[in-house]
């Protein structure tokens, strides 16, 4: 008897899932299916997951077949099922090609193609499954993609390029439904649009979009000109819509518990903001503009937006390309630095010093997971800690599924005068460093 197994979350439960069910029993005598946990979907990150664990398993039940469903509980479980199970085949949806070819030493694998066009009609007009288009110059998409899939109610369905071929490839690459090299005919099937062209082109993108009447997520910053953002704030006002940028770091449960921290007086007065990174360590090869605007964006966090004077000193080589760049931000009573480096070495942390003590997060700090306080007169290091997954798009998506539900025009995490007085000082930083 050859025995199959396969396994999901099955949360709103459609025909794709019913499909890759049905297509699995068909590879054997005997399908056994698993269904994860909520502890389990928590721990790897899988937010927003609608449906009961009960329920979940009811709808695989009814499709009449499943052998045997067993619950999935813990990582590495695959192995144990394989073997206690003695299972011939795993079958895996085609997204998560190559992630599970490590299990092919214990049984064979075999990825199936999914249900294209399975968030149309019946499930958005139910409210179910908001389709998310995207705008790119690159077959790259920083994640984006596999990180949407952690989060129910939503589906990247389609791809924009105004160079088709592009459009192509990365529709391809990442198994989408459609790709379009006309803008208007793109928007007319999406709730929501990610923006991950380059600078020159972003703010037309955006607020066509937005006068469309769609939901835009854009990389940072979407403008150089703080006038010009507070213009795109503007239309998305008019047209009762959410326009956020993707500043994760802001939606990071570890981070947002840190500045309330740090406001509770957990180090005193604040004193230093030390804000440190590197451009080629930083996520996407992002460029100069987009790597400070995060550390701007910490800075404003913890001590606000009331920065008294500006100063920046670049560092080119001789070809005249920079190097390495101190920004310092004065504020009443405290000093902020942000150190940006290229082709220098630089220590990745963030540090904030206060009058009672310091908190620290070393390495990646805008992927925050977790961090250390040394209080003065306690011996020991206090650390917090925080469940992380991927790179953080997960936790944006998932807030602006709570903005949509709550029916909100702006973003309560980064609020738009916040993202305006980046730019603005981003704009100081520039001119500064071009003078």
């Amino acid at each position: 008897m050859k025995k199959v197994i396969t396994y999901g979350t099955f949360d709103l439960f459609h025909k794709g899932h019913y499909n890759i069910i049905k297509r699995a029993k068909a590879l054997g005598d005997y399908l056994i299916v698993g269904v994860t946990s909520e502890s389990f979907d928590i721990e790897r990150g899988k937010l927003n997951v609608r449906d009961s664990l009960i329920t979940r398993i009811e709808n695989v039940r009814k499709t009449g077949l499943a052998d045997e469903i067993i619950i999935e509980e813990y990582q590495g479980q695959k192995v144990s099922d394989i073997i206690k199970y003695d299972i011939d085949i795993l079958v895996v949806g085609s997204d998560w090609r190559g992630k599970f070819d490590y299990l092919k030493n214990y049984c064979d694998v075999i990825y199936l193609e999914r249900t294209k066009n399975i968030s149309s009609t019946k499930l958005r007009s139910e409210g179910i499954i908001f389709n998310i288009g995207v705008v790119t110059d690159s077959i790259e998409d920083n994640d984006f993609v596999q990180e949407s899939k952690y989060v129910s109610g939503i589906h990247v369905e389609r791809v924009f390029s105004e160079e088709q071929e592009v459009a192509q490839r990365f529709c391809d690459k990442y198994e989408l439904d459609s790709c379009w090299n006309d803008y208007g005919e793109f928007l007319s099937d999406v709730d929501i649009v990610y923006v991950k062209t380059g600078l020159n082109k972003r703010a037309e993108y955006i607020e066509t979009a937005l006068k469309h009447g769609k939901y835009v997520i854009s990389d940072s910053p979407m403008t150089l000109s703080s006038e010009k953002l507070r213009y795109l704030f503007q239309v998305a006002r008019e047209n009762n819509v959410v326009l956020i940028e993707r500043t994760t770091l802001v939606y990071l449960r570890a981070f947002n518990q840190l500045v309330w921290l740090v406001h509770s007086n957990l180090v005193g007065d604040l004193v230093s903001v030390k804000c440190a990174i590197s451009q080629d360590d930083f996520e996407g090869g992002r460029t100069f503009n987009e790597t400070v605007c995060t550390a701007i964006c910490a800075v404003l966090k913890l001590l606000g937006k009331k920065c008294q004077d500006i100063n920046t000193n670049a560092v080119r080589n001789q070809e005249g390309r920079f190097v390495y760049d101190m920004i310092s931000m004065k504020y009443a009573g405290a000093l902020a630095t942000i150190e940006i480096g290229t082709t220098v070495d630089i220590e990745n942390e963030l540090v904030i010093i206060g009058s009672n003590g310091r908190v620290t997060i070393p390495n990646d700090w805008w992927n925050t997971g977790y961090f250390e306080a040394n209080i003065s007169g306690k011996e020991f290091l206090k650390r917090y800690s925080f469940n992380f997954e991927g790179n953080g798009f997960r936790y944006l998506l998932q807030e602006l599924m709570i903005m949509i539900r709550d029916k909100r025009t702006e973003c309560t995490r980064l609020f738009y005068d916040e993202s305006v007085k980046i730019i603005e000082i981003l704009e100081t930083i520039n001119r500064k460093d071009n003078s």
